[in-house]
């Protein structure tokens, strides 16, 4: 039986609601956190994007929780290197409960320092040489690197965890799942697809963590709900690479016309059925995950976590 965790959105709430989202999480029974790192978010309707080390330090000392990034990308914006003194500070916060979720990005984030935004395989090549860069500074060893993508010159982080932070890769296709199963700690993805799993655990991914995300919108008024998620998170509607390579929130705002409040209806679960909430969370259960993380669109957060504390999780659980 899986763990279930409660997903924070950075995009779309300040730091103070993150922080008490999180201690109503720990309340309703919710197993784990999972928290994204944006430097914008998808559109301006969303309206936040705080800087995500801040929060974790703060989540550290609100809840006993695990808490992972989902997902950080330690390749342009942010060098590995910084990613891993950041990472490594979170983890001592939490004493060894915060897992680094790692992935190739997109443009919307990373680009923001003139940086080229790189093809797909250039992105992958960039993520492996972080990770190898990241662990080695885990170590508490003096780290010198000259690769294909990166320098390091005799860094040495001194605040580190007793063990080295888990590094857990997202993948949405074949190329990034494989890497996921070849130096991956453990595999993010956000669809219940089981051959994606099977892919990764096949691939060396063995019995390493699996975990998958999802977006629900609770409320009394199932059509309110479909407004609230049409409103702020179209963007998960949109088909193909564009989530990957469109450079700021207006060019997202530019393509809401493409997604209609029928296909939000079909696709994200909206309203107070309980059979359709746990049906969603059990479909990644039967595809062999192993934490399975949701998120409430919208304001109405108490309301989500009465209904998940008293009718989703009991039937998950039981």
């Amino acid at each position: 039986m899986p763990e279930y965790g409660y997903f924070l959105a950075a995009e779309e709430h300040d730091p103070a609601a993150l922080v008490e989202q999180a201690r109503m999480a720990e309340q309703a029974g919710f197993q784990a956190l999972w928290i994204s790192d944006h430097y914008h978010p998808w559109n301006d309707a969303q309206g936040q994007s705080a800087f995500v080390w801040s929060v974790i330090g703060a989540l550290s000392q609100a809840v006993s929780l695990p808490i992972e990034t989902a997902v950080t990308c330690p390749t342009v914006r942010m060098h590995p290197a910084v990613v891993a003194q950041a990472a490594a500070t979170s983890a001592v916060m939490t004493e060894g409960r915060f897992r680094l979720g790692v992935g190739t990005g997109e443009a919307l984030n990373e680009h923001i320092l003139g940086d080229a935004w790189p093809p797909l395989h250039v992105r992958l090549e960039m993520l492996e040489e972080s990770i190898q860069v990241m662990r080695r500074l885990f170590t508490g060893e003096v780290v010198s690197h000259r690769g294909t993508h990166y320098t390091v010159e005799n860094a040495r982080l001194y605040t580190v965890p007793d063990e080295p932070v888990p590094i857990d890769i997202s993948g949405f296709g074949p190329k990034a799942t494989s890497l996921a199963a070849r130096v991956g700690d453990g595999y993010i993805t956000m669809t219940p697809e089981e051959e994606m799993v099977t892919r990764f655990r096949k691939g060396g991914g063995g019995a390493k963590l699996v975990s998958g995300g999802t977006k629900v919108c609770y409320g009394a008024d199932r059509d309110d709900c479909v407004r609230t998620v049409h409103k702020l998170w179209y963007n998960a509607l949109l088909p193909g690479e564009m989530g990957q390579v469109l450079p700021s929130p207006r060019h997202f705002e530019q393509l809401h016309p493409l997604v209609t409040e029928d296909m939000v209806r079909d696709k994200v679960v909206c309203g107070d059925d309980v059979d359709q909430h746990v049906g969603t969370l059990r479909a990644f259960a039967e595809a062999g995950f192993d934490r399975v993380y949701v998120n409430q669109i919208g304001l109405d957060q108490q309301g989500f976590f009465d209904f998940y504390r008293t009718k989703v999780l009991p039937r998950l659980n039981g």
